[in-house]
């Protein structure tokens, strides 16, 4: 469950859609698929390996298994990469939170379905407002792992991740009934071939990458609490599925609400807290006990989703600090916190105060978004397979795959992808992200 919390976040929910409809509705989904299954299930296992034959923190498990000072520096850009990610991960974790309080509050319902979507531009471009709401869910994401790893981590997990499938289900019945939605379900499961280009291949396998949490560190730090007796193959294939079947279930909830808006599908990173509350402001016209309702399940899904991921970014950097530092893990999640935090300011500025600033023609949350799945973690996913298949014993990896040392054929498979494979389309898209 831990592991597909670690999957199951913003990236299905907020990230996915607006990607989906960027990069031309089914066309994106089929190659998302296919690079899940192909590419980031193999990157996954290699990760798994790492963490559990280590036994430590990122940093700790390079060192455990003979890693050199380069991979040395490795295990400290994987302990980097997820604390960057947070700083504006937490930013659009604020604007759930924003959104289920004017939810709760029934503010779809007291404005004009025209008015709705001018609500996001207007609280985003303010000033104290984002700082309160990312500070909120930073704080809130942070008292979760401060209780530990079986009291906080893996308690949250358990109660949250079949909450979210049955709150995305029923929310995505419902939308189906609006007016003009399965417009929006045929822009997902239709492929327009006319939209393939290498940059939309590359985002589509960079949102796989965001989506199981690769080049993170999340799974090596993860796995390094991992039973031996449990098998990484089968534990895999279970969180690459939830992966895939939330994230369709969220484009089917908000792309069919996106048609019925009458908005377009490729509007960026706003797209939910633009389209959906048009929806709910026009619902309220008939029925706005209802419209209530729906806006806050919806907004509570988001909210929810957001933390499962957050949490396991950050539990990153405390087993860091833990076990190389030895703080207590009170100290270090209050460390974890403090270093997110300023570094948040600047994402959560992007659209208000910092509103003119611009980082290769985009807002700083955009740009900071960008780089880190097209190159931080991509670079980071590349140099775990690399240690896995060339540097790390055969024998030990393919060990490792199986449960209480049984090995056979799948096992072998795995390392054959993920020596041979996965470093040479890894390569190819990390010069497709450079060259789009």
């Amino acid at each position: 469950m831990a592991f597909a919390g670690s999957a199951i976040g913003l990236g299905n929910i907020w990230r996915f859609p607006y990607m989906t409809g960027e990069g031309g509705g089914a066309l994106f989904v089929l190659v998302f698929a296919a690079a899940t299954l192909l590419l980031s299930l193999p990157i996954f296992y290699a990760e798994s390996v790492i963490g559990r034959r280590g036994g430590a923190n990122c940093l700790g498990s390079m060192r455990n298994l003979g890693g050199g000072r380069f991979w040395k520096v490795f295990g400290l850009l994987c302990v980097f990469t997820p604390m960057f990610i947070l700083s504006y991960y937490s930013v659009v974790g604020g604007w759930s939170l924003e959104y289920l309080f004017k939810a709760l509050g029934g503010a779809f319902a007291s404005v004009q379905p025209s008015e709705a979507g001018g609500m996001f531009s207007q609280y985003v471009q303010g000033v104290a407002a984002p700082i309160v709401t990312f500070t909120a869910f930073l704080a809130f994401t942070c008292l979760i792992p401060a209780s530990g790893v079986k009291s906080g981590i893996e308690k949250f997990s358990k109660i949250s991740i079949p909450a979210l499938f049955v709150i995305i289900l029923v929310l995505a019945a419902y939308t189906l009934t609006l007016p003009g939605a399965f417009a929006g379900v045929e822009y997902l499961l239709r492929p327009d071939f006319s939209k393939f280009s290498v940059g939309m291949v590359a985002d589509a396998v960079g949102q796989s990458f965001f989506s199981l949490s690769l080049g993170t560190g999340i799974i090596i730090t993860y796995s390094s609490y991992v039973d031996k007796g449990e098998n990484l193959v089968v534990s895999g294939v279970g969180t690459a599925l939830a992966a895939l079947v939330f994230s369709l279930l969220a484009g089917l909830t908000i792309l069919p609400a996106v048609f019925a808006a009458g908005t377009e599908p490729g509007a960026g990173p706003g797209l939910i807290f633009e389209t959906l509350p048009f929806i709910f402001s026009t619902m309220a016209q008939d029925a706005p006990v209802l419209s209530v309702v729906v806006s806050t399940l919806f907004f509570l899904t988001v909210l929810v989703a957001a933390l499962t991921s957050s949490v396991s970014l950050v539990e990153v950097g405390i087993a860091y600090m833990v076990e190389e530092w030895g703080l207590s893990r009170g100290k270090a999640t209050l460390l974890c916190f403090a270093l997110t935090w300023v570094v948040g300011l600047l994402s959560a500025l992007s659209f208000g105060l910092l509103g003119d600033v611009r980082i290769l023609g985009e807002p700083v949350l955009d740009a900071f978004d960008r780089f880190s799945s097209n190159i931080l973690m991509t670079v980071c996913a590349l140099l775990g397979v690399v240690f896995v298949g060339f540097v790390m014993p055969r024998d030990d990896v393919i060990s490792e795959l199986g449960s209480h040392g049984k090995t056979g054929v799948c096992s072998r498979a795995v390392y054959f992808l993920i020596k041979w494979l996965c470093p040479a389309l890894i390569l190819a898209i990390l010069i497709a992200n450079f060259v789009s």
